[in-house]
């Protein structure tokens, strides 16, 4: 651990000198006062020492401060604009900016599902099973309203409900994002008390209520649970919704709680500190290693990706490879997963030869043996332009293609522009997917939407309604990104609105951008702007990459940005190099030359 905080520190792209010089501070001072509101945690507890970042430090303060910093010089180009947790978990696009979101989502996804979809039964075993049950069929082909009554009748069939196949119901549940039927079947049990409740019920149920209906009504939930239950799990599944929601003040608050209740600093916890900061505030991640470092909190997979992923998205290659140097050295091997991250950010680089080299060292021995890593061999040879590799792993999928290998295929044909090839492996996939899912039809839609082919685009949709699939959040994303790049803005926003009166899904970040960015492009200051509140009234909390575009249409409306930076500093947002300079292009009490003789 300390030779992982001793590169973070030493690299060049993120300045952590700061962070020895202060460290020493942490051993001397042992009690603090949390000063973040906190209104919902009622426990009273004994305070107790906590994480606090580099700045509270230089103010004697002991909690984690959410008031960042603004970023140095030498970090001016970090780019905040990861897409959520919630709508990121979707699907991948063809341009690179979406393979790092891509990246971001399984970062943050990976863990958190782990955390909560074990199936166990009464005595302790945990398994998976693939097969879908009885029960989750029941659930899935009940109206969606009325899933209570299906539970009803069930019950009344003889069927027998216990917490192995209440498990393996919610798991799957999960894995087809169908949040809500999942908690209308958790209260379900309760009401009828057909299970006995315990923490991790408690935690599951917890975290479908912030995914189903927001970071209030989960407080609010949080309050409701028994003292008796509410312990780590239950902290840490809100602290990791906290982050998805990149709730900078929430999330801390949730983690110095923690540390006041004395529940044990796990890896997790940390990781999703780490996750957060990789988002907000870059510096921060040092402050985060010192505290791992000081509580013996022994850095985890997830951890080494999180910091690969850091430092190669500030094109930082040297530190990326320092730390993939010490994760071998620590005995952690990478798994495929960290390896494509390595890779994607080589070829983001510019450095081909590398990235071929670790996309052979996934390839092993046996290609045919490592099939895990067939979806980002096909993703990465693509984007080196590598038609031949692309079509030679193809090959080996084709004889028996698995679904989410012909999604990247797909995917890969479509960014070498091999769209009849894209096209056929649809017609298979279609054949195999009994359920005519929509994410099928929305990799091929974004295939269409690259190569902007308006009028396939509208008959595949049309199409899927033909076929009964329910149009989610990635399908509307692409829809509204055909439109945009088609010029027909105006049916762009009319597509948006209709996404945004669906209960079962909310549109992702990245439908308001297209329409944010056309809109900034235009000089459209008024629409610009609705776009901006809109995002807020679904719960999109303002990053960097928001302001960048409102700004920027206030700069191209020639139009002065009157309050900018103090609407910044309110949202918690603070400036990088490139976005202080639209600041001072777009402020309209700015003095030049001209204007200070003339005063």
């Amino acid at each position: 651990m300390l030779a992982l905080s001793k590169v973070l520190r030493r690299t060049q792209r993120l300045q952590f000198g700061a962070c020895s010089a202060v460290y020493s501070q942490l051993e001397g001072r042992s009690f603090f006062t949390l000063e973040s509101p906190s209104t919902v945690y009622n426990d009273k507890c004994e305070a107790a020492p906590r994480f606090q970042d580099i700045s509270s430090m230089m103010m004697s303060k002991r909690a984690l401060s959410s008031n960042a910093g603004t970023k140095s010089d030498q970090e001016d180009d970090l780019e905040d604009g990861f897409s959520e947790l919630e709508n990121a978990k979707e699907t991948s696009s063809s341009s690179s900016d979406d393979d790092s979101e891509d990246d971001e989502t399984k970062l943050s996804a990976d863990e958190e599902e782990e955390e909560l979809d074990l199936i166990e039964t009464d005595d302790g075993i945990k398994t998976v099973q693939k097969k879908p049950s009885e029960l989750f069929n029941t659930i899935v082909s009940a109206a969606g309203l009325s899933i209570g009554s299906a539970l009803d009748k069930y019950v009344e069939e003889g069927n027998e409900i216990n917490r192995f196949e209440v498990s393996k119901a919610i798991l799957q549940l999960r894995k087809r994002r169908m949040y809500g039927r999942a908690l209308q079947m958790s209260e379900w049990l309760e009401a009828n008390k057909k299970m006995e409740m315990k923490d991790r019920d408690y935690a599951s149920r917890l975290d479908l209520i912030v995914k189903t209906r927001g970071l209030e009504k989960g407080e609010a939930y949080m309050d409701k649970i028994p003292k008796s239950f509410r312990g780590e799990v239950i902290y840490r599944t809100f602290l990791a919704n906290s982050v998805a929601a990149c709730n900078v003040k929430k999330s801390e608050v949730v983690f110095n709680r923690m540390k006041d209740l004395g529940l044990p600093l796990s890896g997790f916890t940390c990781d999703q500190m780490l996750l957060l900061y990789k988002r907000v505030d870059k510096k921060k991640i040092a402050d985060v290693l010192l505290l791992m470092e000081k509580e013996n909190v022994k850095p985890s997979l997830l951890t080494y990706k999180i910091l690969i992923d850091v430092k190669g998205s500030s094109n930082d290659i040297n530190g990326m490879e320092q730390i993939v140097e010490t994760m071998r050295e620590e005995g952690v091997e990478p798994d495929f997963y960290t390896q494509a991250i390595t890779a994607r950010h080589y070829v983001g680089a510019g450095l081909k030869e590398k990235a071929e080299k670790v996309l052979k060292e996934m390839e092993g021995g046996s290609l045919e043996a490592n099939r895990g890593a067939f979806k980002d061999l096909l993703s990465l040879y693509a984007t080196l332009g590598r038609e031949d590799e692309v079509t030679r792993i193809w090959k080996i999928c084709e004889a028996k293609p698995r679904f989410e290998e012909s999604l990247a295929a797909i995917h890969a044909f479509g960014k070498l522009n091999k769209v009849k090839e894209a096209e056929e492996i649809f017609e298979k996939i279609v054949k195999m997917d009994r359920r005519q899912s929509s994410n099928t039809y929305s990799v091929l839609l974004r295939v269409y939407v690259d190569h902007k082919m308006l009028s396939k685009g509208k008959a595949l949709v049309k199409r899927m309604d033909e076929n009964g699939c329910r149009i989610e959040a990635t399908t509307w994303d692409a829809l509204i990104k055909l439109y945009v790049e088609a010029g027909e803005v105006e049916k762009a926003e009319s597509l948006l609105r209709e996404a945004s009166k669906q209960s079962h899904t909310k549109p992702m970040m990245t439908s308001f951008m297209y329409l944010m960015d056309e809109y900034s492009r235009r000089g459209d200051v008024h629409n610009a702007e609705k776009i901006f509140q809109r995002m807020r009234e679904v719960g999109y909390t303002s990053r960097l990459r928001q302001f960048q575009g409102l700004l920027q249409a206030y700069l191209n409306a020639k139009a002065p940005a009157y309050g900018m930076r103090e609407r910044m500093k309110a949202d918690n947002i603070f400036p990088n190099k490139s976005m202080a300079a639209l600041l001072s292009q777009g402020d309209p009490f700015k003095k030049t030359a001209i204007s200070e003789i003339l005063d």
